[in-house]
């Protein structure tokens, strides 16, 4: 039994028997499971506009030849159709909260508060043709300072910074962004050794990326490193020092052939890590049970060990351990005090043929690897139900998709 106070917080999760008096409350009674919302901890949601296109190339070809020539031609408010959709994609797979990098924030922040998830928003802050880091950096230092960390009902949104990488980034604009971040007590966002190109560059000018980091600043504060796949034992050493949290993200890692991080590595050093999507045009969904199922599966090729890494162990990547990861002690776990941000499991399909009354490691392995998204019933951010019978209660979605299409369309004649 799980109860929600009038602010949208746990209260009280136990038996029904020792649950305090709730006379007069709204009462819902549910058949199956009650997990606590998924957290991705790498999206770039908006792009879900762009799925589909260079889909067979390299990350930085990628980048370079197809998604910045499109998105140069997007205005504020494509960004918000874009968010709409993924973020009902989202919370229809029972992800309540994603750390987005994307530009435009305040549509990214509206779609999210009109479909009612919880988001975290790094506006980007990129030193290439057409942009002006240091403007970017100020106009999130000037949001921050005007609307604060959190804002919104549930405390929806969290405002971050975006530095977007070091192959983007010169050693100045990275201090500079750090020094804003850790003046606010902000949440950086940052892609880190996600290519091996990018690492053997950053690594024979500053002996690694998270070792820049480190020298300018950036480690010293709230920090998610998106990808973290070209590290050494010296890198993995210095996040766990720090408190790094890293956002594996196993599905872009592999479709982009950028590498396998050392997750067990990570893990056993005892750096927080949570699951990421990365982006609908590099993965090409925003289903977080898919990557639930990649991270131990490739973990267990390269180690060779089909012990390491349970069901249990990556389920708490995608729950607790992103909540960890984005240093939220708020959210993944349901336990009083933290936001009721909630996902019920329907048991009714045949990966739960067996019921509830099994062990409880078989009852996890079924969650995991056979039920997947398909088994998503209803959703709740901060005890409001957002997803009723597997569709959103906030916007109609055969809108906003027919929105999004006709906005593609346009994309690609341009």
């Amino acid at each position: 039994m799980v109860d929600v106070d009038d602010d949208g917080r746990i209260s009280y999760v136990g038996t029904a028997a020792d649950a305090p008096d709730a006379a007069g409350a709204e009462v819902v009674q549910l058949s199956g499971i009650l997990t606590p919302g998924l957290i991705n901890t790498h999206a770039h949601s908006p792009m879900a506009l762009l799925r589909g296109m260079g889909g067979d190339l390299p990350l930085l070809r990628w980048l370079q030849e197809i998604i910045w020539p499109v998105e140069a031609k997007l205005v504020p408010s494509d960004v918000r159709t874009g968010m709409l959709l993924g973020s009902v994609e989202m919370l229809r797979h029972g992800v309540t909260t994603s750390a987005e990098m994307y530009f435009e924030g305040e549509q990214i922040a509206d779609a999210a508060l009109t479909t009612g998830s919880r988001v975290l928003i790094g506006p980007p802050v990129m030193d290439i043709p057409g942009m002006d880091w240091r403007a970017q950096l100020a106009g999130i230092d000037a949001w921050i300072d005007a609307d604060g960390l959190r804002f919104g009902a549930g405390d929806r949104v969290e405002l971050t910074y975006g530095p977007h990488s070091a192959y983007t980034l010169g050693e100045e604009a990275l201090r500079l962004t750090a020094e804003s971040a850790n003046a606010r007590g902000a949440l950086v966002q940052i892609h880190v050794a996600e290519a091996a190109n990018e690492d053997e560059h950053v690594r024979k000018e500053h002996g690694s990326v998270p070792l820049l980091l480190e020298k300018v600043g950036m480690l010293a504060g709230r920090v998610v490193a998106a990808h973290a796949i070209h590290l050494s034992d010296e890198d993995i050493a210095l996040f766990a020092k720090y408190g790094t949290g890293v956002g594996h993200c196993p599905g872009s890692n592999a479709k982009l052939a950028s590498g396998f991080a050392r997750l067990v590595d990570l893990r056993n050093a005892g750096v927080d890590v949570g699951l990421g999507t990365d982006g609908p045009a590099s993965n090409d969904d925003l289903d977080l049970w898919e990557e639930m199922q990649l991270a131990p599966m490739f973990q267990r090729l390269v180690k060779q060990d089909s012990t390491i890494l349970t069901a249990a162990d990556s389920f708490l990547l995608a729950t607790r351990g992103g909540a960890n990861a984005l240093g939220r002690d708020d959210i993944g776990v349901l336990e009083a005090g933290r936001w009721a941000d909630m996902v019920h499991i329907g048991i009714d399909g045949p990966a739960f043929f067996a019921g509830l009354d099994v062990p409880d490691e078989q009852l996890i392995s079924n969650l995991v690897w056979a039920s997947g998204s398909r088994n998503v019933r209803d959703v709740w951010v901060a005890g409001d139900q957002v997803v009723a019978d597997g569709e959103s209660t906030r916007v109609d979605r055969a809108k906003v998709q027919a929105d999004a299409r006709e906005l593609s369309a346009r994309l690609r004649s341009a």
